[in-house]
């Protein structure tokens, strides 16, 4: 445990550059004293590092000095190859690099360990997108990627939903998440961080200033906070329904036993939940709200009428 840990404190010298003992202890899940003594531990093995009393102190590595890549186990290697996704990198403009990049890792391997690594590549590929529809056009992903990367502001011309449906705005881009085969911008702005789907960008402008992102701000955070608020922005409203067991299983309520069950389920709207229910068919009948009750009704009763004609 303790050998992992020094390895995992000296990779993150080599990455981040200096980090203070708290720092380095947040990372590590570890108190400052155990961060204290495992510098001394890498100290006395030879590792040429050093701290920096003050303020802006903290540990970092001799300039120049770099560990080989070495001491990763097989699990470790399977799963640096399996993170990689081609077609992502590829849409970033990274497709080569990410190639390259795979050939120096499985070089630097031991020869058991590249062969683990070979055989991810031939036994498992990840394709993120869904499988309806087709891939969004984001013609503009390498040059968002790239102001992320720099840190340099942008102002885009961005299409909405809502009134007024085109906008331009000067943002300061923080960084890009893919969900489901689609890419999110996250950006600081006039109105605070928000997020912008890539392929609603029509134009994109480059400015040259550059931006510090705020303190404290972590790009997972955000992301895990803005799927909660959706979610929970998502399901506004809520249906009383009969299921069968078969529509029980396919809404995932626990089913009654020998017969129907009676659930409340959450709803986003009156129009969604109309196509939604729909799907199940004969497997479901709606209670409440009366307003979905009678959309279902009718539009029951048209297709009645036009299949008996």
């Amino acid at each position: 445990m303790r050998a992992s840990r020094l390895v995992n404190l000296l990779l993150l010298l080599q990455n981040r550059g200096r980090m203070t003992a708290r720092q380095l202890a947040e990372e590590l899940e570890v108190s400052a004293r155990t961060v204290y003594r495992d510098v001394e531990a890498l100290a006395a093995a030879g590792i040429p590092l050093y701290g920096e009393a003050g303020h802006a102190g903290g540990y970092r590595l001799v300039d120049g000095y770099r560990t080989r890549l070495t001491g990763l186990t097989a699990d470790e290697a399977q799963a640096a190859f399996l993170a990689a996704l081609p077609g992502t990198a590829a849409e970033l403009g990274l497709g080569e690099a990410l190639a390259t990049a795979q050939l120096k890792l499985r070089a630097a391997l031991p020869a058991e360990l590249r062969e683990h690594a070979g055989r991810i590549q031939e036994r498992f590929l990840l394709d993120a997108p869904g499988w309806y529809g087709d891939a969004d056009e984001t013609p503009h992903l390498a040059a968002v990627a790239a102001a992320v990367w720099g840190r340099r502001a942008v102002v885009l011309r961005y299409r909405r939903w809502r009134a007024p449906e085109e906008i331009e705005r000067r943002v300061e881009p923080y960084g890009l998440v893919l969900k489901a085969g689609r890419w999110y911008l996250v950006a600081g702005g006039p109105s605070g961080t928000r997020t912008y789907r890539v392929d609603q960008i029509i134009e994109l402008g480059e400015q040259r200033e550059e931006f510090a992102v705020p303190g404290g701000f972590g790009l997972a955070a955000y992301w895990q906070g803005y799927l909660a608020d959706f979610r929970a922005r998502l399901h506004t409203g809520e249906a009383l329904v009969r299921l069968t067991p078969e529509g029980a299983r396919r809404l995932g309520v626990a089913p009654a036993e020998g017969g129907w069950t009676r659930a409340r389920v959450p709803i986003e709207s009156v129009d969604h939940a109309h196509g939604e229910f729909l799907r199940l068919g004969a497997e479901v009948e709606v209670l409440e709200p009366a307003e979905l009750r009678d959309r279902i009704a009718g539009t029951v009763r048209a297709l009645a009428a036009r299949y008996d004609g």
